[in-house]
């Protein structure tokens, strides 16, 4: 046997060290999120932190199915709602880095039909108007069609624009990642949820998709609405509704929100944090670059101040008391989740809940907010 030397050693004592030191830090980060969990209703949690630009922790909590009492898992994989849409901007970006489009083209060009704020006939809408929220478009008329805002398919076209000048004021709208999507899909002749698996998840190394029919359904986290009057959750299966029909009449460049760019990825806790990482470092991970630095820091610069949001990131000191954090929200069908890291300090977290009450703490889904704070203290402060 191999005599080690002093410095190995003194390594390997290191190395237990910190390995206790990280237990040590989960089990009272469960033990905390537990806590949280048994005082307001919650079905499930999937929680992951990265530190120096590394996942160091991922763990799972309560039922990802609650009529067959089955767990949660690292595995399981959920329709992250709103997250999804920095996929969407994450691609426009790279046909952006391609000289297919550009930020400041008008969005009709692009879409295939008129796009103007009937009060503002003569002020384009540009690409990043819609990308930042910017566009003065609503969903008053839906937006899981196009045809609620093509004025020749729909009469009331009008009722789709608010009343004020397009980038002169911010509504979020999912209409507005619908249209983005539909412009992915245009420009390269490759159906939405096939470029995204092609150009982002393929590369990253991730498992997931916007098409529920290309993923394993026995990994499918369960989503559950929250009835305050009876304190009982109501499953929602509309969210892994598989519209087989409707994508077998599939019309490129027109039935893209069939998918929903706006909010339709589906994904584990796990990958979506390795996904983080990428937009963390500016574009790359795991030697892979996904988009140019310069549109990476664009996409995450501050276009509305008052908001803090740029195009599909948000900036804010409102998840962690001193801390700007950069990311996005989702909530639909009762799941909530959170991505959020701290580009400089190379922290983050991704914490996705599939049903819980939807009180809120600081603008946040409070569970969420609580769970976000205990990871960060036990692992990162």
């Amino acid at each position: 046997m191999k005599k080690q030397t002093i410095p190995t050693l003194l390594f390997s004592l290191l190395l237990l060290i910190i390995g206790n030191q990280t237990i040590a830090q989960a089990e009272k980060a469960e033990t905390e999120i537990q806590a949280i969990m048994q005082s307001t209703p919650v079905v499930g949690l999937a929680v992951a932190v990265v530190k120096n630009n590394k996942v160091i922790y991922n763990h799972s909590f309560g039922l990802k199915d609650a009529e067959n009492k089955i767990p949660l898992n690292n595995q399981s994989i959920f329709r992250i709602a709103s997250i999804s849409k920095s996929f969407t901007a994450t691609a426009i970006m790279q046909l952006v880095a391609k000289k297919q489009i550009k930020l400041d083209q008008d969005i009709s060009e692009l879409i295939g039909f008129k796009v103007r704020n009937p009060k503002y006939p003569n002020k384009v809408i540009t690409l990043k108007m819609i990308l930042s929220h910017r566009s003065s478009l609503n969903d008053s008329e839906g937006y899981f069609n196009l045809d609620a805002i093509d004025p020749s398919k729909n009469i009331n076209y009008a009722n789709c624009y608010n009343g004020y000048e397009p980038d002169k004021g911010y509504m979020y709208c999912n209409l507005n990642y619908n249209i983005a999507g539909t412009v992915v899909e245009r420009i390269n002749g490759i159906r939405f949820d096939q470029y995204i698996q092609q150009q982002i998840l393929n590369p990253l190394g991730l498992y997931g998709g916007y098409d529920v029919n290309l993923l394993d359904s026995n990994l499918f986290a369960k989503l559950y609405e929250f009835n305050k009057a009876t304190s009982n959750f109501t499953n929602s299966p509309n969210a892994y509704a598989p519209k087989t029909e409707e994508i077998a009449n599939y019309t490129m460049g027109r039935s893209t929100p069939l998918f929903s760019p706006t909010g339709g990825m589906k994904i584990s806790a796990h990958d979506l944090a390795e996904y983080m990482i990428m937009h963390s470092r500016l574009g790359k991970n795991k030697s892979v670059r996904i988009m140019p630095k310069k549109l990476a820091k664009q996409m995450q610069s501050i276009i509305s101040v008052e908001e803090g949001y740029g195009m599909a990131i948000e900036t804010t000191k409102k998840l962690i008391e001193g801390k700007s954090m950069i990311g996005h929200t989702g909530s639909a069908y009762g799941l909530n989740s959170v991505m959020f890291f701290e580009p400089k300090e190379k922290f983050g977290f991704v914490v996705i809940c599939n049903g819980s009450d939807p009180k809120t703490m600081n603008g946040f889904n409070a569970v969420l907010h609580k769970t976000v704070n205990s990871l960060y203290s036990n692992f990162i402060q």
